[in-house]
């Protein structure tokens, strides 16, 4: 079957003498499949959806299980006329370098592992329009927002890695041929640990940095803060919501997007509380003050 294929393979425990927990394996293959459909509805439609029976342009269909192993593999295919404009979801194609890449995107900054959308998601959409590639573009606001929404996904794809544990990790591989490459990040008890459980700090610190994505929906966004050297998710506070710091928080966005980094209101100061994972690495800020100097 033509398509793009995405593989889930569970490794260690029990998953070597070819068993694996059922009820968890079920519950983490429908999580595989939620992240895919997202992602893939995203790409081709340019929205978000909230519920995966909602993807529209394509359909994401399972190979038999590989003997003598807990590999599933999922092929996602073009449906209709969206084949003639779109391409083949090859990773050779445009469409297909995107689909692996964005899907890439999402679960390694899901789980700790820092991609810079610029120099990656930024750019192959920059080839793919250079290319006549018909195809809306993913903003990094959208590819973060698509992060919350295949969070529980994320998380139900570690069930047979921490609940029974017959497994003690998980590959993820894409590409148009059977082995595929791989993702950044393994699926693991860290990874785990970092997605699911947050600890948050009794004490608010000062930060400076940019705005590099924001939604005005839910208040959250990244912030590029330049002593960690990546975008740092955030959340204004319900008490730092008010029109000023919104407009504050726009106009850091704006200067961003043109890379006018020397314009003022570009860099923002915020006092915020560290979000961290359950090893101390800093997941999010809960941005509680912020101003266009330095607060005192």
């Amino acid at each position: 079957m033509s398509g793009l294929r995405f593989t889930l393979s569970y490794e260690g425990a029990d998953a070597d003498q070819h068993a694996i927990d059922l009820y968890d394996v079920s519950q983490a293959l429908i999580g595989f499949q939620r992240s895919l459909a997202l992602t893939t509805h995203l790409l081709l439609n340019g929205e978000i959806i909230t519920q995966a029976p909602s993807l529209r342009g394509a359909r994401i269909y399972a190979e038999p299980a590989a003997p003598g192993s807990w590999k599933m593999t999922a092929v996602v295919a073009m449906l209709g006329a969206g084949m003639f404009k779109l391409g083949t979801l090859e990773n050779n194609s445009p469409i297909g370098h995107l689909m692996f890449s964005l899907y890439d995107y999402v679960i390694s900054e899901s789980l700790g592992v820092h991609v810079d959308y610029n120099k990656s998601l930024g750019t192959l959409f920059d080839e793919a329009k250079a290319k006549k590639a018909e195809l809306p573009s993913v903003k990094e606001h959208q590819a973060d927002a698509l992060i919350e929404k295949a969070h529980r996904a994320i998380i139900e794809m570690h069930r047979p890695i921490v609940k029974t544990e017959t497994a003690t990790h998980a590959l993820l591989t894409g590409g148009a041929t059977e082995t595929g490459r791989p993702l950044k990040v393994k699926l693991s008890m860290e990874t785990f640990e970092y997605i699911q459980e947050t600890i948050s700090a009794d004490t608010p610190e000062m930060f400076e940095g940019r705005v590099s994505s924001y939604n005005s929906n839910t208040f959250k966004g990244r912030i590029y803060i330049a002593r960690y050297g990546r975008p740092i998710a955030f959340e204004l506070a319900p008490t730092a919501r008010s029109p000023r710091n919104v407009q504050l928080v726009a106009t850091s966005l704006f200067h961003s997007a043109l890379k006018q980094y020397n314009e003022k209101g570009c860099k923002i100061h915020v006092l915020a509380l560290q979000n961290s994972s359950k090893s101390g690495t800093l997941k999010s800020l809960t941005i509680t003050q912020l101003n266009d100097s330095p607060l005192k």
